[in-house]
Parts: structure tokens; sequence; C-alpha cells
């Protein structure tokens, strides 16, 4: 327990910091006025700090703020930055032009995305839903044993279609990211657009109707006006501020409920994690020193986990290393089918698996420690 100070808020706060309920037990009142811009996008309390000890009142470590830069790799070129400097706001603003046609999504979602999303996007192994449902099951809530909940899907959930092309375009396929073409993002847009039975201009997207940029622009989401508080424009961070620091609005109580309190008498449960090992109080906190075993394949056994393992751990996206059933007729291809399709690139996965700076060498010794792995 502890006292927060804040200026122009009538009295102390007194908090309980609970992680799993993170709510707050006493009254506080509406931060207005200049106040709120003083804190952080999330509403909470910037502290100044003060010489090189404290900030507020907490104390710092000055070694901290001595290290201004890090002396790895180089400076990134005009060009590089340009290349992924992809910025689609929810007012249009950055979307390039572009077209593809829902067949043409259809064949796509299903190269790089339905391994992770499943087919027409209703799921995947650990990877979310993207289509289903409508906006009314936004207000399911898990009541009872068979309730079902909220389905926040693209249809139901996702705000702007424009945003959704910027996410797609920068952020998937998972595996190798920005390397999908602006025509091919369209595509894939207009395929999801089509299973949640989106309409444009009052017309159904079938697999021959090709979206375009000014097409998508008149699109409007069934849950665009479903958030709170709306932060568009330029002063959507004061907003999120004002929101954020006045507590009320996250269902703050503002007296303890005591209602319905057992009469009788209380049962004391008393568990122990004590397992009867103690072992010696030590304050060294070094990690034991690796060893690499000598069937761990050394080298490449190194690269497969830093390049590849992304992948080829989960069985939903591709190979599992491992598996003898899924290796089985790939290694009956033999090898040099095998170095082909890993450097050229096969089906869902790109040119050396994304990784450009693999040598041919590399991508060698790393898919024979893969077979190794799986025979």
């Amino acid at each position: 327990m502890f006292k927060l100070e804040v200026k122009k808020i009538s009295k102390l706060a007194l908090i309980s910091l609970f992680a799993a309920s993170s709510l707050y037990a006493a009254e506080m009142k509406e931060v207005k006025g200049p106040s709120f811009k003083d804190r952080a996008v999330d509403g909470s309390v910037k502290y100044q700090i003060k010489g090189d000890t404290y900030a507020g009142a907490y104390k710092i470590n000055p070694n901290a703020y001595k290290e201004k830069h890090f002396n790895k790799g180089r400076t990134a070129t005009k060009n590089e930055i340009n290349a992924w400097n992809v910025d689609v706001r929810y007012d249009w603003q950055g979307l390039p032009d572009g077209k593809g046609s829902v067949a043409q999504g259809d064949e796509l979602f299903a190269k790089h995305c339905a391994m992770c999303h499943g087919d027409m996007g209703t799921g995947g192994k650990g990877y979310p839903k993207l289509t289903g449902g409508d906006i009314t099951t936004l207000k399911n809530q898990l009541l009872k044993p068979g309730d079902e909940p909220p389905e926040k899907t693209i249809g139901s959930y996702w705000p702007y279609a424009s945003t959704l092309w910027w996410y797609i375009k920068t952020g998937m396929p998972f595996p190798h990211p920005m390397s999908l073409t602006n025509d091919e993002v369209y595509a894939i847009v207009a395929y999801l657009l089509s299973v949640e039975e989106i309409q444009i201009d009052g017309q159904d997207l079938d697999d021959d109707y090709v979206l375009t940029k000014e097409k998508l622009m008149k699109v409007h989401m069934p849950n665009e006006k479903g958030f709170y508080p709306d932060v568009n424009g330029p002063d959507g961070p004061q907003v999120m501020k004002k929101f954020l620091s006045n507590p009320k609005n996250y269902g703050t109580p503002t007296k303890r409920c005591m209602k319905d309190c057992p009469t009788g008498k209380v049962v004391h449960i008393k568990a122990s994690l004590d397992d009867g090992i103690k072992p010696p109080v030590s304050q060294v906190r070094d990690l034991p020193k690796e060893t690499e075993k000598k069937d761990s394949g050394g080298k490449y056994a190194k690269l497969y986990q830093a390049k590849c393992s992304a992948c080829h751990n989960n069985a939903a996206i591709a190979p599992l290393v491992g598996s003898k059933e899924a290796w089985a007729d790939r290694i009956k291809k033999g090898k040099e089918t095998l170095y082909k399709h890993a450097i050229k690139g096969f089906q869902g996965m790109p040119p050396k698996g994304g990784n450009a700076d693999l040598s041919d060498a590399d991508v060698k010794g790393i898919v024979d420690y893969m077979i190794s792995k799986s025979k």
C-alpha cells in the first residue's frame, strides 16, 4: 500500500495494487484542465527526474541514462526506411493504388494465410479466427456454463477497412511480412470482405469482383462506431489521456460491497508449496555455462533455431522438425530437391525461409540438420 499524490486532485488516493484486478480501491475525482497533458498516453503520472538519483519518490539507476546509442549494425538507408515506412490511416491517408479480385484473394489466402487461420479464416491452431460472427456477438458474456463468448472477427470487430489493408501489408504473412505486393493485399482483403458478406455500393463481392483503392474507400465496417472514446484526429492523444486519467471510466467502485457476507465459521485452508527441499541460501546469480552436445548439430542447429524454428516448430505452419511422418515423403525426393525448395522457395515458403542473409551453403547445412532430426 502506498500513497500517490496527483496535482489538482483534492485528496490523496490510497491505491491497492492487485495484479489480478487492477482496480482502484478509493474514489478519485476526474482530472480536469491542463494537468492530464502532463501524463503519459495511458493516463499514468510521469515523474520528473530530480538530479541523478530520484524520479519523483523513486530512486533511479543513474547508469541507465548514460548509454546514448548502441554500437551495433549500421544506419538504415533512405530507401530501406521507405520500403518499410508504410502507414495507412483510418481516414485512408497513405493507402496506395492497386487492385485484386476475390478469386485471386482466395488462392493467395490458401497459400499464405490458411496454414495459420484455417480455411476461409475460420480459425487455426493457436492463431486468431478472422471470420464469422457479427456485431451482435460482441455483447455475449460468459455468465454460466454453455454461454458463448464475444466473437472478435474482421466483420464483427475491426473498425476500418483501411487499417485492415495496412495490417496485412506490413505484418503478414507471419513467416515473412512485407513480402506481398500491393495488388496481392487488395486481393486478400477483397476475399476476406466477401467471406464476411460486406457489400460495396450495395453489391455483393463475388469471385469476379475486383477491389480497387476507390472501391475500398467506400467500405464502412459494421463496428466502425463501436470504439470509445473517439481518438481519431489531431486531438486523439489528449482525448485518450483525459479518458484514462479518470479512474471512474474503468468502473471504479466508490465503496466496498459488504452484502451477503458469510455468517458461519470461516474455514481457513493452508496450502504449502514446500516439498521438503530447502537449498542453501546463496547470492550467486551466474547462469550455468553452455555446453554444446555432440548431437546438437553445432552451427546449423543454432542457425535453425534462429532462422527457421518459428515455422518448423509449429505443425500448423510448416513440416514439423522431428516428425518422421511429416518428413518421410520429403526425404524420399532426395536432398537436392529439398535444397532447391529451401533456397528458391516452395509453395508457402519464401526463398531461404525469408532469410536472405543466409548463404546457399548455410541453407543446405540447415536442411541436413532438419533431415537428421526427422528420420
